[in-house]
Protein backbone atom coordinates (compact mmCIF):
# COMPACT_ATOMS: atom_id res chain seq x y z
CA UNK A 1 0.00 0.00 0.00
CA UNK A 2 0.98 3.52 -0.77
CA UNK A 3 1.15 5.69 1.95
CA UNK A 4 1.23 9.82 1.74
CA UNK A 5 3.75 10.67 3.08
CA UNK A 6 2.80 14.82 3.44
CA UNK A 7 1.32 14.93 7.08
CA UNK A 8 -1.01 18.44 7.80
CA UNK A 9 -1.29 20.01 11.34
CA UNK A 10 -5.18 19.02 11.08
CA UNK A 11 -5.15 15.15 10.69
CA UNK A 12 -5.88 12.92 13.44
CA UNK A 13 -3.22 10.68 14.54
CA UNK A 14 -3.50 7.70 16.27
CA UNK A 15 -1.64 3.79 17.16
CA UNK A 16 -2.33 0.95 14.84
CA UNK A 17 -3.01 -1.90 15.72
CA UNK A 18 -1.39 -5.40 16.66
CA UNK A 19 1.71 -4.10 18.62
CA UNK A 20 2.53 -5.44 21.98
CA UNK A 21 4.25 -2.53 24.11
CA UNK A 22 6.15 -2.36 26.95
CA UNK A 23 8.11 0.34 28.97
CA UNK A 24 12.30 -0.65 29.98
CA UNK A 25 13.99 1.69 31.88
CA UNK A 26 11.56 5.19 30.69
CA UNK A 27 12.29 3.66 27.02
CA UNK A 28 8.93 2.59 25.12
CA UNK A 29 9.92 -0.97 22.90
CA UNK A 30 7.57 -2.48 20.82
CA UNK A 31 6.80 -5.43 19.26
CA UNK A 32 4.35 -5.13 15.31
CA UNK A 33 3.01 -8.58 15.17
CA UNK A 34 2.30 -7.71 11.77
CA UNK A 35 5.58 -7.21 9.99
CA UNK A 36 7.32 -9.43 12.85
CA UNK A 37 9.78 -5.85 13.63
CA UNK A 38 11.17 -5.06 17.23
CA UNK A 39 11.11 -0.78 17.74
CA UNK A 40 12.72 1.10 20.70
CA UNK A 41 10.51 4.34 20.50
CA UNK A 42 13.20 5.96 23.41
CA UNK A 43 11.82 8.18 25.67
CA UNK A 44 9.91 10.94 23.91
CA UNK A 45 8.69 8.27 21.03
CA UNK A 46 6.86 6.80 23.94
CA UNK A 47 5.37 10.07 25.28
CA UNK A 48 3.80 10.40 21.72
CA UNK A 49 2.93 6.67 21.51
CA UNK A 50 1.08 7.11 24.63
CA UNK A 51 -0.69 10.54 23.66
CA UNK A 52 -1.72 9.03 20.30
CA UNK A 53 -3.71 5.83 22.03
CA UNK A 54 -7.01 7.98 20.99
CA UNK A 55 -7.52 10.00 17.57
CA UNK A 56 -5.53 12.96 18.40
CA UNK A 57 -4.55 15.84 15.54
CA UNK A 58 -1.05 16.74 14.88
CA UNK A 59 -1.51 19.95 15.97
CA UNK A 60 -3.13 19.09 19.45
CA UNK A 61 -0.45 16.19 20.04
CA UNK A 62 3.07 19.09 19.30
CA UNK A 63 0.98 21.82 21.88
CA UNK A 64 0.84 19.00 24.48
CA UNK A 65 4.52 18.09 23.75
CA UNK A 66 5.44 22.18 23.50
CA UNK A 67 3.50 22.62 27.01
CA UNK A 68 5.44 19.66 28.88
CA UNK A 69 9.01 19.86 27.52
CA UNK A 70 11.11 22.95 27.38
CA UNK A 71 11.36 22.97 23.38
CA UNK A 72 10.52 25.84 21.32
CA UNK A 73 7.25 25.17 18.59
CA UNK A 74 9.24 24.73 15.08
CA UNK A 75 11.62 22.99 16.79
CA UNK A 76 8.75 19.97 18.13
CA UNK A 77 6.75 20.38 14.94
CA UNK A 78 9.76 18.97 13.05
CA UNK A 79 11.00 16.31 14.91
CA UNK A 80 7.30 15.01 15.33
CA UNK A 81 6.70 15.11 11.97
CA UNK A 82 9.81 13.51 11.53
CA UNK A 83 8.61 10.56 13.83
CA UNK A 84 5.11 10.29 12.59
CA UNK A 85 6.61 10.09 8.98
CA UNK A 86 8.68 7.11 10.01
CA UNK A 87 5.83 5.24 12.20
CA UNK A 88 3.88 6.06 9.06
CA UNK A 89 6.53 4.41 7.18
CA UNK A 90 6.81 1.26 9.23
CA UNK A 91 2.73 0.93 8.73
CA UNK A 92 2.76 1.41 12.80
CA UNK A 93 0.10 4.68 13.39
CA UNK A 94 -3.16 5.44 11.77
CA UNK A 95 -3.49 8.70 9.65
CA UNK A 96 -6.94 10.21 8.73
CA UNK A 97 -8.63 14.01 8.05
CA UNK A 98 -9.74 16.03 10.95
CA UNK A 99 -13.63 15.53 10.85
CA UNK A 100 -14.00 16.52 14.42
CA UNK A 101 -16.46 19.93 15.19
Amino acid sequence: MIKNQFISMDQLVNQGTGHIVSDMDGEKVMLSIHNGKYYNLGEIGGQIWEQIKEPISVRELIATLVAQYNVAQSDCEEQVIAFLSQLIKEDLIQLDENNRS
